[in-house]
């Protein structure tokens, strides 16, 4: 649970915000971009109350109440918060990071989700991660406890069992208690495991209606196998998947899968899920046309993992010799591209989270520029990326608001600037259509209605800035 200093810095900052923060904001003078891909409002007003926008459009057009708090961003650019649909709030499982953090979990989150929202991203799809932890830090920022990232949350990848196990790292199995592997496996698993991948789909259905019980808000699932030595088999057989789809359905829930291969790509596809994480990794196999086809005629949404140039470029370097993966890339590129083409429905996602120093040290790969898993700047190099690749900006933008929130069907609070609509809004100092890096160009970011103090963020660090190595 969260440290109880730390835990009355929160109370104290965000209460003393709040009460400086009027209940009527007129955010006045920017080009106004709503995520809609409509064309750009210049000079525009956005007017809220509360936590919600009542009007908006050319300030010639809205009248402003003499009681609204003025915000003049003349000259400036407002887009809807932005939505990453795969991060990992609680991201160094290493054993290293597991014993470091076992019973504070939270305040790894935390951090994670204050460097998250000082970057523009208002919200934050947590796709794998410990779940009651997760839990905790979303219920203290939608209660107003702590200031972050809105958060929805996965728990764990159903079919997969926790970061000590052969899903994801055991070499270190024998140098730790067996007491210890058990309950932080326990904390990701939470039933859902791979004990489902010998289960009839109606044993996977029950399964899922009752792990849906544990304040989980979507389903994410494995397709194929994670890791370098699974990657290319298929998981659930099309049944099962459909079982879990189903499962997810009935109860209200988005369901998701990972997938690394083109059958479980497909099968994924037509069992109907909402959206495929790492859509672009099919091994040395490009998709085929008729899953493209497939893809765009569903609009299944595609949380693609796109490198910038020169990210490809040092990623081509220090994997010199691994045949299998210098297969991958050229592939991984040319599927982005044919998506980009039969227009599939792309949505931002970075598969990001905080590092520590000593854990980024181990392997070149976490290091090097334009990663595009460094939580707070992996949102800008996706964009970076996608443009390269031929996306245009408007559309880009469009992916990293108002598409993840209609894959997560919330678009009916969130992802772009609408009348009754939440609040989320950034304000950049340049056009991000004339250059979509200048989304990390942020001037000011507004949650809920609310300016955020994005100077004293993020307030307690324990990874960022070398602070996982200082004493605790």
């Amino acid at each position: 649970m969260f440290r109880l200093l730390a835990l009355v810095v929160f109370l104290v900052w965000t209460s003393t915000a709040a009460a400086a923060q009027s209940k009527s904001l007129a955010i006045v003078g920017a080009t106004i971009i709503d995520g809609t891909a409509r064309a750009p409002i210049r000079d525009g007003v956005i007017l809220v109350e509360g936590q919600r926008i009542v009007s908006i459009g050319a300030r010639s057009d809205i009248d402003i109440p003499g009681a609204a708090q003025l915000i003049d961003v003349t000259g400036k650019y407002a887009i809807p918060g932005i939505m990453d649909a795969n991060v990992h709030l609680f991201f160094d499982a290493t054993p290293e990071g597991l014993l470091r953090f076992e019973g504070r979990y939270e305040e790894a989150i935390i951090e994670a989700a204050q460097i998250s929202l000082k970057s523009g991203v208002t919200t934050v799809f947590d796709s794998w991660g410990p779940r009651q932890p997760l839990v905790n830090v979303k219920s203290a920022i939608n209660s107003g406890a702590v200031v972050g990232s809105r958060i929805y949350l996965a728990g764990n990848i159903v079919g997969m069992n926790g970061p000590i196990s052969v899903d994801f790292d055991s070499s270190a199995v024998d140098y730790l208690s067996k007491a210890f592997v058990d309950r932080t496996n326990d904390l990701w698993v939470q039933g859902v495991g791979r004990e489902l991948l010998w289960q009839t789909p109606e044993a996977i259905r029950s399964k899922i209606g009752a792990y849906l019980k544990k304040d989980v808000d979507f389903i994410k699932y494995a397709s194929s196998g994670h890791g370098s030595d699974t990657m290319e088999f298929v998981a659930f057989s099309p049944d099962q998947q459909r079982a879990i789809v189903d499962a997810a359905r009935s109860a209200g829930a988005t369901v998701q899968a990972h997938t690394t291969s083109v059958e479980s790509l497909k099968i994924a596809v037509n069992a109907g899920v909402n959206l495929v994480q790492h859509c672009e990794i099919t091994g040395p196999t490009p998709i085929p046309e008729t899953t493209l086809q497939l893809m765009a005629a569903s609009k299944t949404a595609c949380a693609a993992l796109p490198y910038t140039k020169q990210r490809l470029d040092f990623e081509r370097e220090q994997m010199s010799g691994i045949d299998f993966f210098l297969a991958r890339l050229p592939v991984a590129e040319e599927n982005i591209r044919n998506m980009i083409a039969h227009d599939v429905m792309f949505v931002l996602a970075t598969d990001s989270g905080l590092l520590s120093v000593e854990t980024k040290s181990r392997s070149p790969v976490l290091s090097g520029e334009e990663r595009l898993s460094e939580l707070g700047k992996g949102h800008v190099f996706w964009m970076k990326a996608m443009h390269q690749k031929g996306m245009p900006a408007m559309d880009i933008l469009k992916a990293a608001t108002g598409n993840v929130a209609r894959a997560y069907k919330v678009d009916g609070e969130l992802g772009t600037l609408e009348p009754g609509k939440i609040a989320d809004i950034v304000v950049l100092d340049e056009s991000p259509l004339s250059k979509i890096e200048n989304v990390a160009k942020v001037h000011m970011v507004i949650k809920e209605g609310r300016v955020i103090d994005l100077a004293a963020l993020p307030l307690n660090p324990v990874l960022s800035d070398g602070a996982a190595s200082k004493s605790n």
